[in-house]
């Protein structure tokens, strides 16, 4: 009898390993003009911190020279600093804000 063979084009279904989209840090700066309470302002408008945790990253930056807002897909991090660096400059303030990679 003759045998069947079995030949067979189906892929065997590999895993494909996709790694997460690397992630971003945004920065903001200290500067000697822009006022404390605009910056706790522009951290719960643009990073819907509470006021109390939006209170404490100001005073890293105050202190330290830079706090960290939040970490962000870059697509998202990128909208964030050019928001507030519109909305700043909208009201005459020199405040900076950057992203970095983490």
């Amino acid at each position: 009898m003759p045998s069947k063979s079995s030949g067979s084009t189906l892929a065997k279904a590999s895993a494909a390993k996709t790694k997460p989209p690397p992630l971003f840090q945004v920065v903001m700066y200290n500067d000697d003009y822009t006022p404390m309470e605009f910056v706790v302002e522009v951290l719960q408008t643009f990073f819907a911190l509470p006021r109390e945790a939006a209170t404490q990253v100001m005073l890293k930056v105050h202190t330290e020279g830079r706090g960290v807002c939040g970490v962000y897909p870059r697509d998202v991090a990128s909208t964030k600093v050019e928001q507030v660096v519109a909305y700043s400059r909208q009201h005459q303030h020199p405040l900076q804000c950057a992203m970095e990679e983490t």
